[in-house]
Protein backbone atom coordinates (compact mmCIF):
# COMPACT_ATOMS: atom_id res chain seq x y z
CA UNK A 1 0.00 0.00 0.00
CA UNK A 2 1.06 3.35 -0.42
CA UNK A 3 2.85 5.77 2.19
CA UNK A 4 0.44 7.93 4.07
CA UNK A 5 0.79 11.44 3.10
CA UNK A 6 -0.01 14.39 5.56
CA UNK A 7 -3.90 15.24 5.06
CA UNK A 8 -4.15 18.78 2.99
CA UNK A 9 -7.27 20.53 1.47
CA UNK A 10 -9.17 18.90 -1.01
CA UNK A 11 -8.07 19.28 -4.26
CA UNK A 12 -10.27 19.52 -7.62
CA UNK A 13 -9.06 17.64 -10.29
CA UNK A 14 -8.59 18.99 -13.56
CA UNK A 15 -11.20 18.07 -15.76
CA UNK A 16 -10.88 16.30 -18.67
CA UNK A 17 -12.11 19.13 -20.98
CA UNK A 18 -9.12 20.81 -19.54
CA UNK A 19 -6.34 18.19 -20.81
CA UNK A 20 -7.90 18.12 -23.90
CA UNK A 21 -7.35 21.93 -24.27
CA UNK A 22 -3.96 21.35 -22.84
CA UNK A 23 -3.14 18.76 -25.63
CA UNK A 24 -4.69 21.00 -28.44
CA UNK A 25 -2.00 23.50 -27.52
CA UNK A 26 0.76 21.07 -27.24
CA UNK A 27 0.35 20.90 -31.23
CA UNK A 28 2.74 24.11 -30.90
CA UNK A 29 4.49 23.54 -27.88
CA UNK A 30 6.88 20.55 -26.74
CA UNK A 31 5.84 19.61 -22.97
CA UNK A 32 8.75 20.50 -20.89
CA UNK A 33 10.50 17.31 -19.28
CA UNK A 34 8.23 14.96 -20.68
CA UNK A 35 7.94 14.73 -24.46
CA UNK A 36 10.94 13.64 -26.75
CA UNK A 37 13.37 16.45 -27.75
CA UNK A 38 15.31 14.48 -30.81
CA UNK A 39 14.06 13.65 -33.63
CA UNK A 40 12.47 10.35 -33.73
CA UNK A 41 13.64 7.61 -35.53
CA UNK A 42 12.55 5.68 -38.74
CA UNK A 43 11.01 3.33 -36.57
CA UNK A 44 9.45 5.38 -34.00
CA UNK A 45 7.79 7.04 -36.87
CA UNK A 46 6.17 4.22 -38.21
CA UNK A 47 5.23 2.84 -34.41
CA UNK A 48 3.52 6.42 -34.20
CA UNK A 49 2.11 6.41 -37.02
CA UNK A 50 0.60 3.19 -36.61
CA UNK A 51 -0.73 4.17 -33.15
CA UNK A 52 -2.56 7.08 -34.49
CA UNK A 53 -4.57 5.36 -36.98
CA UNK A 54 -5.52 2.52 -34.70
CA UNK A 55 -6.29 4.88 -31.79
CA UNK A 56 -9.93 5.31 -32.48
CA UNK A 57 -11.44 6.74 -29.22
CA UNK A 58 -9.86 9.98 -30.50
CA UNK A 59 -11.67 12.33 -32.07
CA UNK A 60 -8.95 14.33 -33.84
CA UNK A 61 -5.87 12.03 -34.77
CA UNK A 62 -3.96 15.56 -34.44
CA UNK A 63 -5.02 15.30 -30.60
CA UNK A 64 -3.83 11.69 -30.80
CA UNK A 65 -0.71 12.44 -31.83
CA UNK A 66 0.03 14.82 -29.19
CA UNK A 67 -1.45 13.05 -26.20
CA UNK A 68 0.30 9.74 -27.02
CA UNK A 69 3.23 11.72 -27.26
CA UNK A 70 3.23 13.35 -24.34
CA UNK A 71 2.47 10.51 -22.03
CA UNK A 72 4.52 8.38 -23.37
CA UNK A 73 7.36 10.56 -22.57
CA UNK A 74 6.06 11.35 -18.62
CA UNK A 75 5.89 7.52 -18.62
CA UNK A 76 9.50 7.35 -19.62
CA UNK A 77 10.06 10.02 -16.91
CA UNK A 78 8.44 8.85 -14.47
CA UNK A 79 8.81 4.70 -15.20
CA UNK A 80 11.65 4.02 -17.13
CA UNK A 81 11.75 0.67 -15.94
CA UNK A 82 8.49 -0.51 -15.65
CA UNK A 83 7.77 0.11 -19.73
CA UNK A 84 11.57 1.49 -21.32
CA UNK A 85 10.48 1.44 -24.98
CA UNK A 86 8.78 3.14 -26.91
CA UNK A 87 6.31 0.56 -28.76
CA UNK A 88 5.29 -0.62 -25.30
CA UNK A 89 4.28 2.33 -24.37
CA UNK A 90 2.34 3.01 -27.04
CA UNK A 91 0.15 0.44 -27.12
CA UNK A 92 -0.46 0.66 -23.44
CA UNK A 93 -1.51 4.49 -23.92
CA UNK A 94 -3.81 3.61 -26.93
CA UNK A 95 -5.23 0.67 -24.99
CA UNK A 96 -5.77 2.76 -22.30
CA UNK A 97 -6.85 5.42 -23.53
CA UNK A 98 -9.65 3.02 -25.38
CA UNK A 99 -10.89 1.49 -22.10
CA UNK A 100 -10.95 4.80 -20.77
CA UNK A 101 -12.62 6.74 -22.77
CA UNK A 102 -15.48 3.72 -23.60
CA UNK A 103 -16.02 3.19 -19.36
CA UNK A 104 -16.41 7.39 -19.56
CA UNK A 105 -13.43 7.99 -16.79
CA UNK A 106 -10.42 10.47 -18.09
CA UNK A 107 -7.56 8.45 -19.29
CA UNK A 108 -5.76 11.18 -17.11
CA UNK A 109 -7.08 9.81 -13.53
CA UNK A 110 -6.32 6.48 -14.85
CA UNK A 111 -3.12 6.77 -15.56
CA UNK A 112 -2.11 8.63 -11.96
CA UNK A 113 -4.45 5.33 -10.17
CA UNK A 114 -2.02 3.17 -12.25
CA UNK A 115 1.19 4.95 -10.91
CA UNK A 116 0.07 4.89 -7.88
CA UNK A 117 -1.39 1.13 -7.82
CA UNK A 118 1.24 -0.38 -9.75
CA UNK A 119 4.15 2.36 -11.06
CA UNK A 120 3.25 0.38 -14.23
CA UNK A 121 4.46 -2.83 -13.10
CA UNK A 122 2.06 -5.37 -15.63
CA UNK A 123 2.68 -8.17 -13.20
CA UNK A 124 2.25 -6.23 -9.94
CA UNK A 125 1.19 -8.26 -7.30
CA UNK A 126 -0.13 -6.94 -3.77
CA UNK A 127 0.32 -8.38 -0.94
CA UNK A 128 -3.33 -8.55 -0.44
CA UNK A 129 -3.69 -10.64 -4.15
CA UNK A 130 -4.24 -7.70 -5.94
CA UNK A 131 -3.15 -8.22 -9.41
CA UNK A 132 -2.00 -6.34 -12.55
CA UNK A 133 -1.53 -2.59 -13.66
CA UNK A 134 -4.93 -1.47 -11.55
CA UNK A 135 -4.33 -3.83 -8.54
CA UNK A 136 -7.55 -5.80 -9.68
CA UNK A 137 -8.75 -8.46 -6.98
CA UNK A 138 -9.50 -11.65 -7.94
CA UNK A 139 -13.11 -11.74 -7.16
CA UNK A 140 -14.11 -9.02 -9.23
CA UNK A 141 -13.53 -11.81 -12.82
CA UNK A 142 -16.88 -13.43 -10.79
CA UNK A 143 -18.41 -10.07 -10.75
CA UNK A 144 -17.93 -8.50 -14.34
CA UNK A 145 -15.33 -10.78 -15.56
CA UNK A 146 -15.92 -14.48 -17.96
CA UNK A 147 -14.29 -17.90 -16.76
CA UNK A 148 -10.24 -18.02 -18.23
CA UNK A 149 -10.05 -13.72 -18.14
CA UNK A 150 -6.65 -13.45 -17.01
CA UNK A 151 -6.18 -10.26 -14.75
CA UNK A 152 -2.31 -9.73 -15.99
CA UNK A 153 -3.71 -9.94 -19.34
CA UNK A 154 -3.18 -5.84 -20.60
CA UNK A 155 -6.92 -4.88 -22.24
CA UNK A 156 -8.49 -7.07 -19.02
CA UNK A 157 -6.98 -5.66 -16.36
CA UNK A 158 -7.56 -2.22 -17.81
CA UNK A 159 -10.95 -2.64 -18.79
CA UNK A 160 -12.19 -3.83 -15.64
CA UNK A 161 -10.16 -1.39 -13.56
CA UNK A 162 -11.49 1.83 -15.80
CA UNK A 163 -15.10 -0.07 -15.57
CA UNK A 164 -14.87 -0.63 -11.41
CA UNK A 165 -13.62 2.84 -11.10
CA UNK A 166 -16.10 4.46 -13.10
CA UNK A 167 -19.01 2.41 -10.94
CA UNK A 168 -17.36 4.80 -7.87
CA UNK A 169 -17.28 7.40 -9.73
CA UNK A 170 -20.86 7.10 -10.36
CA UNK A 171 -22.54 5.86 -6.51
CA UNK A 172 -20.42 8.97 -5.32
CA UNK A 173 -21.84 11.05 -8.02
CA UNK A 174 -18.30 12.30 -9.12
CA UNK A 175 -16.20 12.76 -6.33
CA UNK A 176 -12.90 11.78 -7.28
CA UNK A 177 -11.85 11.58 -3.43
CA UNK A 178 -14.76 9.38 -2.14
CA UNK A 179 -14.62 6.95 -5.69
CA UNK A 180 -10.55 6.61 -5.84
CA UNK A 181 -11.28 5.41 -1.73
CA UNK A 182 -14.14 2.95 -2.73
CA UNK A 183 -11.43 1.40 -4.97
CA UNK A 184 -8.64 1.51 -2.93
CA UNK A 185 -10.87 -0.08 0.02
CA UNK A 186 -9.89 2.87 1.95
CA UNK A 187 -13.31 4.99 2.78
CA UNK A 188 -12.78 7.49 5.37
CA UNK A 189 -9.25 7.19 4.91
CA UNK A 190 -7.89 10.66 2.58
CA UNK A 191 -4.25 9.70 2.12
CA UNK A 192 -4.87 7.15 -0.68
CA UNK A 193 -7.57 9.73 -2.85
CA UNK A 194 -5.33 12.91 -1.99
CA UNK A 195 -1.97 10.88 -2.97
CA UNK A 196 -3.69 9.85 -6.11
CA UNK A 197 -5.10 13.23 -7.13
CA UNK A 198 -1.39 15.13 -6.16
CA UNK A 199 -0.09 12.48 -9.34
CA UNK A 200 -2.63 13.84 -10.97
CA UNK A 201 -1.95 17.24 -10.88
CA UNK A 202 1.89 17.44 -10.81
CA UNK A 203 2.64 14.68 -13.24
CA UNK A 204 -0.35 13.89 -15.79
CA UNK A 205 -2.13 16.95 -16.41
CA UNK A 206 0.19 19.82 -16.34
Amino acid sequence: MPKPIARRPLLQPAKPLRSLVCAAALLFVTTAGAAPTREPEPELRLLMKQAIESATSFDDPRLAEVWLTDMSGRIAKHAPKAMPDAATRLRFLRLLHAEATKAGVSPELVLATIDVESRFERFAVSSVGALGYMQIMPFWIEQIGKPGDNLFHTPTNLRMGCTILKFYLDKEKGSYVKALARYNGSIGKPDYPYLVLDRLIRRWTR
